[in-house]
C-alpha cells in the first residue's frame, strides 16, 4: 500500500512539474504574446458600435424630476467592462507558430483545417489565455483608466499595452524580428 502511494505520488510531481514547464516554455516570447492580446483588443475596439449615454438618473425627486448622472459612454466603466471582458478566452482562438529567430500567435479560423500538431497547438492556444490573464491582472488598472481617457485607441493598443503597460516589447525596436535577434545576439 505504502508503495502504491509514493508511486503516484512520483507521478503526481512529475505531471505538476511539466504542467507548471509548458507555459513558460510557450510564452517565451512575451512580446509576440502581448502584441496578439492587443489584437484582439483592436478587433474589439473596431467593432465597438457607437452607444448612448448612459443614463443613471433613476431617482425622482419631491418634484418629480429625475435625478442622477449622465454619464459618457466612451468613459464609461461599462464601456471597459465590455472591452476586456471574455478577451482571454477569445484568446484561445491563438495558437504559436515558431520560425527561425521568432514566434508569431495566429488566429485560427479552423481547428479541423490546421496542418500542424493539433495538440500542440491547443496546449499553446491555453498557454496564450493564460497569459492574457496574467497580462490584464498586471496591468488592468491603468488600462482601464487609458480607455477611459480615451488614450487607448484603435492603432496604438500594442503601444500602450506591450510597450507603456507591461513593458514586454522595447520601444526602439523597428519590428518584432530585430527584438528576437537582438536577445539572442546579448547571450552570446
Amino acid at each position: 500500500m505504502k508503495m502504491k502511494i509514493s508511486v503516484s505520488m512520483v507521478y503526481l510531481c512529475l505531471f505538476l512539474l511539466i504542467g507548471m514547464l509548458t507555459p513558460s516554455i510557450a510564452v517565451d516570447d512575451k512580446c509576440a504574446a502581448c502584441k496578439a492580446v492587443a489584437e484582439e483588443l483592436e478587433i474589439g475596439l473596431s467593432s465597438e458600435r457607437p452607444r448612448n449615454h448612459l443614463d443613471m438618473r433613476h431617482r425622482l425627486d419631491s418634484k418629480g424630476q429625475r435625478e442622477g448622472k449622465l454619464i459618457d459612454y466612451r468613459v464609461s466603466e461599462l464601456r471597459v467592462v465590455e472591452l476586456l471582458d471574455g478577451l482571454c478566452e477569445k484568446m484561445q482562438d491563438y495558437t504559436l507558430k515558431i520560425g527561425r529567430n521568432t514566434y508569431e500567435w495566429f488566429k485560427v479560423d479552423s481547428w479541423d483545417n490546421l496542418t500542424t500538431n493539433k495538440q500542440e497547438a491547443r496546449a499553446y492556444s491555453k498557454d496564450i489565455s493564460s497569459y492574457c490573464g496574467r497580462l490584464l491582472e498586471e496591468t488592468e488598472d491603468e488600462l482601464t483608466e487609458l480607455i477611459k481617457k480615451g488614450s487607448v485607441k484603435v492603432g496604438g493598443v500594442s503601444k500602450v499595452l506591450c510597450q507603456d503597460l507591461s513593458k514586454h516589447c522595447r520601444q526602439t525596436s523597428v519590428s518584432h524580428e530585430a527584438e528576437v535577434v537582438d536577445e539572442d545576439n546579448e547571450e552570446l
